[in-house]
């Protein structure tokens, strides 16, 4: 973890989420006043090289690729522009590949998720912006992109496996686990990369929480469920959220402890953060750690 990773989880957990929003905001406007120097440091690349770069990186053997991403984290290096990487991601998976962002949507900031619901019950699929980042959304309304039926772990994919994919997630009500596209990528070759972020945006390490059930080693409560209404175009699908609160601390840090760095590849281009890993194994190592009493979360 960088010094500006660990701080940032560290004022997360300590700081209101409006004082947090204000440092935030602190940090982003003095690194675009000292964009010259730091381009001196560490260079700059285009959207070609990026994606040089992630082909290089990436095992070959992948059928889906699930990406994870802050424009931000890539700021002032990248030369490019958003939707050219939206663009040149959807080129490199190519019409045998599928390309899947989160779309995930908390609600407003530090609100939470089950009190957006709460608030307003109906959640429209075209129109809740997803809070994943700048890329995603784009991506998200760009042609023939296929979103999954879930008000909080929204997916959206473009490619032969995205209907299978996106299939079915509004009938697993904690949005995890068994029959999610989370359990299909574990599945189907699925390569998870990040852009310009830390594994610890990494949500495939949620699934075996809800995919272990019962077997689960560390404390949690099952949450009392909340009747929504899912809006996709002309259709409206009652559903109802759920899912499990863990009890302990979360730590995905210690991902690192169970997956080698071969598994769990982290590397630096240009100064910008970048990770990949395959969903299976990213899934087969936390069951085979649970099994063991090991989970990311800490008492």
């Amino acid at each position: 973890m960088s010094l500006v990773e660990g701080l940032s989880s560290f004022l997360l957990k300590i700081l209101p989420s409006g004082a947090f929003l204000r440092i935030r905001n602190t940090y982003l406007k003095l690194k675009k006043r000292g964009a010259p120097l730091i381009r001196r440091v560490y260079g700059t690349f285009t959207t070609e090289d990026l994606i040089a770069e992630i082909d290089a990186r990436l095992d070959p053997d992948w059928r889906i690729l699930m990406v994870h991403s802050s424009v931000n984290g890539l700021e002032p290096m990248y030369e490019g522009a958003a939707m050219e990487l939206v663009r040149a991601l959807i080129d490199y998976c190519g019409p045998e590949r599928t390309l899947v962002m989160p779309a995930f949507n908390f609600g407003e900031y530090g609100e939470g998720a089950r009190d957006m619901l709460k608030r307003d019950p109906r959640f429209d699929l075209r129109r809740s912006p997803s809070q994943m980042g700048l890329l995603t959304e784009l991506f998200r309304r760009s042609r023939g992109v296929v979103q999954s039926r879930h008000p909080i772990y929204r997916i959206a994919a473009l490619g032969p496996d995205a209907e299978a994919l996106a299939a079915g997630h509004e009938l697993v009500p904690g949005g995890m686990g068994k029959h999610t596209p989370f359990d299909y990528m574990a599945r189907e070759k699925a390569q998870i990369l990040g852009i310009g972020k830390p594994f610890q945006v990494m949500t495939q390490v949620h699934h075996v929480e809800g995919l272990l059930g019962a077997d689960w080693p560390a404390p949690q409560v099952e949450l009392d469920p909340i009747a929504v209404t899912v809006v996709d175009r002309d259709t409206e699908i009652g559903m109802h959220i759920g899912g499990v609160q863990q009890q302990w601390n979360f730590n995905i840090w210690k991902l690192r402890e169970i997956m080698s760095p071969d598994e769990l590849r982290e590397w630096r281009f240009h100064g910008c953060p970048l990770f990949a890993a395959r969903a299976d194994r990213v899934t087969d190592a936390l069951v085979q750690a649970a099994a063991r009493g090991f989970t990311l979360y800490d008492p």
